[in-house]
């Protein structure tokens, strides 16, 4: 699907589409949990869709009405899936299960789209090594048979949070006491910390001893429980980014004390418009894409701790740079580092690529309904915000979306 983003003048105010993060964490968890659960403010993206296909593959039952899940869990130890279990093309829903999968003595296949299976598993398929347990991984599936064990447990903490947040899912339920020590320097600690404020709430004990060590203490049992899903800083950042382009658009229903690590979007933004500042990106990846193009649209920024933009859904450095090239930005991508110079930019005689990525489409698109164009690839939106498009066009952006064979 292709879309056509005319220049207008937005204004409105937007709700804060709900956080897929904890969405991932809390369905999880009451997906684990005896008894039945009841999760609201659940969106329809893919990701999150996911999820719940694999809790169901492995024994839980849920049904969905109007952004309200109601799920009665499972015992992961009792899994024994027939059939390979998708996760689409969702890093989270993947790293998050293969531990949980890992409890089973029974075989389990995972697969996946896209660079799914591209992206970093080393972490896991080295625990399997060092304790004896199955990993057969090709280039779309991995199948993996346990049963796991509690015990100690050491993660490098500059690949992925999601490894360690796996972990804190599985081994709650493991008979052995459990540590994780994580390996200097932990990127990202604020989805960390997201998953363990969700498994407290399951009544899930975890335990920090110091800033790198994690205890987890055995035989727990997850509790059913009702949560509604908070506000999203990750996919707020597109529309509140609307307002340093010069439109008049607000973000509501962000809940202040979130443990979001992205809600530091606000204070980068205002870095930005002060002009050309040092932002770092290791505890927020995910604003990458989008704090570049509202950099090239304005005075410039320097990026750093950039290195994971390589191994998301693109590599995201590199691809929003060759796209803002297009439009005239002046983008240079190092090894760890990215800089943003500011220059005039100008409509693209070409049409822009999505690249298969989510948050390039979307970051395209804000920057398009200043300068006008079109991007290949619209539908990559489906991912994390399907209603994104909508939510331009209700705040009176012209967009038009265009199937293709």
């Amino acid at each position: 699907m292709n879309v056509t983003v005319k220049p207008s003048h937005l204004c409105g105010a937007v709700a804060a589409p709900p956080s897929k993060s904890m969405a991932h964490r809390l369905l999880i968890a009451a997906g684990l949990a005896h008894g039945q659960s009841s999760i609201t403010g659940i969106a329809d993206s893919q990701d999150v869709l996911a999820t719940l296909d694999l809790l169901a593959g492995l024994g839980a039952h849920f049904e969905k009405n109007c952004g309200q899940v109601e799920i009665r869990g499972m015992d992961p130890r009792n899994a024994a899936p027939v059939q390979p279990l998708s996760c689409r093309e969702c890093g989270s829903t993947l790293r998050f299960f293969i531990p949980i999968c890992l409890l089973s003595s029974n075989p389990v296949t995972l697969t996946g789209s896209g660079r799914l299976f591209a992206r970093p598993l080393t972490v896991y398929e080295e625990i399997c090594r060092q304790r004896g347990l199955r990993w057969e991984q090709s280039d779309a599936s991995v199948t993996l048979q346990g049963p796991l064990r509690g015990g100690e447990f050491t993660i490098p903490g500059n690949v992925s949070s999601q490894f360690i947040s796996g972990l804190l899912f599985a081994l709650p339920l493991c008979e052995e006491d459990s540590v994780i020590r994580i390996l200097p320097p932990l990127e990202s600690k604020p989805y960390v910390d997201m998953t363990v404020a969700s498994l407290r709430r399951f009544g899930i004990t975890v335990l920090w001893e110091e800033e790198l060590t994690i205890r987890i203490p055995g035989k727990q049992q997850y509790l059913s429980q009702s949560f509604a899903v908070e506000g999203d800083y990750s996919n707020a950042a597109f529309f509140d980014g609307l307002r340093l382009l010069g439109h008049d658009v607000s973000v509501t229903g962000l809940q202040e004390e979130s443990l979001q690590g992205d809600r530091i979007y606000r204070s980068y933004f205002s870095a930005l418009e002060e002009g050309n500042p040092t932002l770092s990106l290791r505890q927020c990846p995910d604003l990458g894409p989008i704090l570049m193009a509202l950099a090239a649209a304005g005075k410039g920024a320097t990026l750093t701790d950039t290195e994971r933009l390589r191994i998301k859904e693109s590599d995201r450095g590199v691809v929003m740079a060759q796209e803002l090239s297009k439009l005239g930005a002046d983008v240079t991508v190092g090894e760890n580092e990215i800089c943003i110079r500011p220059r005039p930019l100008h409509p693209s005689v070409q049409p822009l690529s999505g690249h298969n990525d989510h948050r390039v489409v979307m970051s395209l698109a804000v920057l398009l309904t200043r300068l006008g164009g079109e991007i290949t690839g619209a539908e990559a939106v489906q991912k994390s915000l399907p209603e994104f498009f909508r939510i331009l066009q209700s705040l009176g952006c012209e967009v038009n979306l265009h199937e293709t064979e």
